[in-house]
């Protein structure tokens, strides 16, 4: 097989913003896994990534003789890897729409260069192709679904031996190992529940499938959670959700909330935290676009946050129907806040927004990664001042 490659599509790649300022397309979670994780486990090898120079000491190509670039906002499925595997040397595969989807060529290759010379098939079955932010949290119940058949198809759950635990469709719950379930219910009826390695589903808590919580995350007490919601590895979520994606290392740890949104790694949202994901007029949700820097119309009636990573909220921080809030932004302060909150921002709506400083926040940003254990290193405080820069002329 191939060396697999993950393409970042330059124009999705900013309709993807401000989940892409700080990794590839590819590294998006939605459903169970990320889009490259899925990609592994479809392909059963390891993938890299062609992205931004800035990006690429962390998330670095792998280009031999003989590469397949696969557009890394592309979910993987039985047919669409049934007609990749066909792809000779110098031939591809758009959408019905022109969009590149892969590409298998000899010699060096980026999106930016096109497909000339290269000899084009039409992919015409089912499709999923993370477009916008927004698409994340509509697709996810779907690929929840897509990724708990790949993962749970040569695996045997292992039993929930709690008492006080009560299952609705139990043959649609997975445990993983290390996990623990104290007096919860879990519907799998409409969908599927998949509970990650050593994750903890403390008292009380109320799940109805799609559903999905990574490694090591808890659910607190009295959790409530609604369809189509995946909660990545490493995270702590209480309150109310329904229909969000947690990327992971991210805290909602207290009652509040959290409906159609995204929040991306190590963020914080304070307690009593809410949003609201309709407008009182039930017209379509309009969301600031990267692309246009514009409003952008969503074609939704559903639609709430969006968080890039390391960005936090203060207490009873409220957002609007269809709010952005970019990298490494503290907001916080009475009443709603802007639907547009630009990186490195400090204050809210009431109190004034200021820029953030970057040493502050590049200091918050190493103490929040490494009192989980995890390092932050020289690529990173490359990426996130390569973000503020970036974004200067944005605050």
């Amino acid at each position: 097989m191939p060396d697999i490659v993950l393409f970042d599509d330059p124009i999705l790649r900013v309709q993807l913003l401000p989940l892409t300022y700080t990794r590839p397309i590819a590294a998006i979670r939605c459903g169970i896994r990320t889009i490259s994780q899925k990609w592994e486990e479809a392909l059963q090898t390891t993938v890299s990534f062609q992205t931004e120079t800035y990006l690429s000491s962390k998330f670095p190509a792998k280009i031999s003789e003989d590469p397949l670039f696969i557009n890394g906002a592309l979910c993987p499925n039985a047919e669409i890897v049934q007609e990749l595997n066909r792809l000779a040397p110098r031939s591809g595969l758009i959408s019905e729409k022109n969009e590149i989807l892969a590409v298998r060529t000899d010699v060096f290759w980026n999106a930016a260069k096109g497909v000339n010379g290269i000899d084009l098939a039409t992919y015409t079955g089912n499709l999923t192709l993370i477009r916008n932010v927004w698409d994340i949290f509509s697709f996810n119940g779907a690929q929840i679904k897509a990724d708990f058949e790949r993962i749970t198809a040569s695996k045997s759950s292992l039993p929930i031996s709690d008492p006080f635990t009560h299952c609705y469709n139990p043959d649609q719950i997975f445990i993983e190992e290390g996990a623990v379930i104290k007096a919860s219910v879990l519907n799998a009826e409409n969908g599927p529940i998949y509970i990650g390695c050593n994750a903890f589903i403390q008292e009380g808590s109320l799940i109805q499938g799609p559903f999905a919580i990574g490694e090591s995350s808890v659910l607190a007490q009295g959790t409530k959670i609604r369809p189509n919601t995946t909660i990545g590895p490493f995270c702590k979520v209480g309150g109310e959700v329904s229909n969000c994606v947690f990327f992971g290392y991210s805290n909602k740890g207290h009652d509040g909330y959290l409906g159609n949104s995204v929040i991306g790694e190590w963020c914080n949202l304070g307690a009593n935290t809410n949003n609201s994901n309709l407008k009182n007029d039930h017209s379509l949700v309009k969301l600031h676009s990267y692309f246009t820097n514009s409003l952008a119309d969503t074609g939704l009636l559903f639609c709430g946050l969006i968080m890039g990573d390391f960005s936090k909220a203060g207490i009873s921080t409220m957002f609007n129907t269809g709010s952005v809030v970019g990298v490494s932004v503290n907001v916080f302060g009475a009443g709603f806040q802007n639907k547009h909150i630009p990186s490195f921002s400090w204050g809210g709506a009431a109190e004034g927004i200021t820029e953030y400083r970057f040493q502050k926040a590049l200091e918050v940003a190493k103490d929040t990664v490494n009192r989980r254990g995890v390092t932050f290193g020289g690529a990173e405080e490359d990426i996130l001042r390569n973000v503020f820069e970036e974004t200067q002329l944005q605050r």
